[in-house]
C-alpha cells in the first residue's frame, strides 16, 4: 500500500466519522430501528459501512446526549431487541446538521469546480 493509499484511507475514515451522527439521525427519522437493522442500513453504502464496535458506542453517546431514545422490546418468542428512535432534541440536531451538510457540499462543489476563483476576493 502506497502513502497515497494510506492517506486516502485515513481521509475516508475521518469523513465517515464526521457524518455518522447525521446519517444515523436521518435513518431514525424515517422509522424506529433496532441496532442490527441500523447496521445493515449503514453497510449498504461504502461511505457509511461501519462495524458493531463503532455503532453501539455511538448510539450510547447519542442516547446520553438526549438525541435518541432506546427501549427494549420483546417480540413473540425471539430475544428482546433494543429499538432506537429519534428524540425531540434529535429532530432539532438533525435539522441543524442537514443545513451544515448542504452548505458544506455547496461550498466544496464551488471549490472543486473553480467557481470560487470567479468570486471577488479581498485579502
Amino acid at each position: 500500500m502506497t502513502d497515497t493509499d494510506k492517506n486516502s484511507d485515513k481521509w475516508e475514515v475521518q469523513l465517515r466519522k464526521g457524518t455518522l451522527e447525521l446519517v444515523i439521525l436521518a435513518l431514525l427519522q424515517q422509522r424506529t430501528l433496532y441496532g442490527l437493522e441500523l447496521l445493515k442500513q449503514l453497510q449498504q453504502f461504502k461511505s457509511t459501512a461501519i462495524s458493531e464496535g463503532t455503532l453501539y458506542p455511538l448510539l450510547d453517546r447519542l442516547k446520553r446526549d438526549g438525541l435518541i431514545d432506546a427501549a427494549w422490546v420483546q417480540e413473540n418468542d425471539t430475544r428482546p431487541r433494543k429499538y432506537y428512535s429519534l428524540a425531540a432534541a434529535g429532530v432539532e440536531r438533525l435539522s441543524a446538521l442537514v443545513l451544515l451538510w448542504r452548505q458544506s457540499v455547496t461550498d466544496i462543489e464551488q471549490l472543486l469546480t473553480g467557481a470560487a476563483d470567479n468570486n471577488e476576493r479581498t485579502i
